[in-house]
């Protein structure tokens, strides 16, 4: 099979190469994927330039989701069978004609939804799931900020929180992100580049739960913006992950402030998320609710211009991948 290597250099030219490998066979409990798509994600860059290694007995091929149809079933799996057309979470190997994974981190590709957007869904379904809904406790009526709005994690997130009765304020850089963000669902979206933003929230009557992908430079406005008993969530740092708070202040409203990474978490707490979408955000999917935008879709061979593609911050929805 062809799979992506890193073969030094930081640059995805220098970094990324096509290369040949002998097929994997799937162990007990796992499956085998002839993958048909895969998504590109921010932490592949990450792991790229040597920063996000991936977890013990993870592949080290990139990739953390991919859609395909089920090649092989290992000892002991009875839910799946070959050719079953699935999407799966990975805690690596995705960048590859053929992925071994853990055959509870599968689930099926609903009707109507072809490969490319299936593979869009889980890191960014699964990482707004545990983190807006069960680290966030978003409710029907209340509100979701979200910064970033117009990335993976962005889109899905104004489309889930939609999904689940609530109200969206996001933020994006640019009056074309903002646009776009509005296009998905967004109740009210701010531009951040000529907003004033804290003004805006503000008038908007505040946050409940802000999903946070910026860091250090808004930890400020997400004090001022979370309404008393508010939850701040944190799964990036883009501008810088040293912030100051001022944590009399978190006292006093009652904030709670919590984040997470999705790839470290063992198998098992893996599967009960698998288990955990599947009842409630794979409706969400299957009804149309939730569907990522495609921005741009590259062959496996062309893997360097995709994370191009992502390094220049100009898309809206996920970036992919085919075989």
């Amino acid at each position: 099979m062809r799979i992506i290597t890193i073969d030094g250099g930081s640059g995805p030219a220098e970094a990324l190469t096509l290369a040949e490998r002998p097929d994997p066979t799937p162990g007990p409990g796992q499956v085998l994927i002839r993958v048909h798509a895969a998504g590109v994600n921010r932490p592949d860059l990450l792991q790229r330039i040597g920063a996000y290694p991936p977890p013990p007995g993870a592949s080290e091929v990139l990739g953390l989701e991919v859609s395909g149809e089920i090649e092989a079933v290992g000892d002991g799996v009875s839910r799946w069978q070959v050719g079953d057309r699935v999407f799966a979470l990975l805690g690596g190997g995705g960048y590859a004609d053929k992925a071994v994974v853990d055959a509870r981190h599968v689930l099926p590709i609903p009707e109507g939804l072809d490969f490319v957007q299936a593979a869009a869904l889980p890191e960014t379904v699964f990482t707004v799931f545990t983190n807006v809904f069960e680290a966030g406790g978003l409710k029907a009526g209340e509100t979701l900020l979200i910064h970033g709005a117009t990335s993976g994690i962005g889109v899905t997130a104004i489309q889930m929180a939609k999904a689940a009765g609530a109200k969206v304020i996001a933020t994006s850089r640019g009056a074309e992100k903002a646009a776009a963000a509005k296009a998905l669902g967004a109740d009210i979206s701010l531009d951040a580049k000529t907003d004033d933003l804290a003004a805006a929230i503000a008038e908007a009557g505040g946050a409940d739960v802000v999903l946070d992908m910026v860091g250090r430079d808004y930890a400020e406005l997400n004090l001022k913006a979370l309404k008393p008993g508010g939850r701040w969530v944190v799964i990036a740092t883009l501008t810088g992950s040293l912030a100051e708070v001022d944590l009399m202040r978190i006292m006093v409203k009652r904030l709670t402030l919590t984040g997470s990474t999705l790839r470290a978490r063992h198998a098992d707490e893996k599967a009960r998320l698998t288990a955990a979408v599947e009842t409630t955000a794979l409706p969400w999917i299957a009804s149309g609710a939730v569907r990522p935008p495609i921005h741009a879709t590259f062959p496996l061979e062309k893997a360097a211009d995709a994370h191009r593609a992502l390094e220049a911050g100009d898309h809206v929805g996920k970036i992919m991948l085919t075989t």
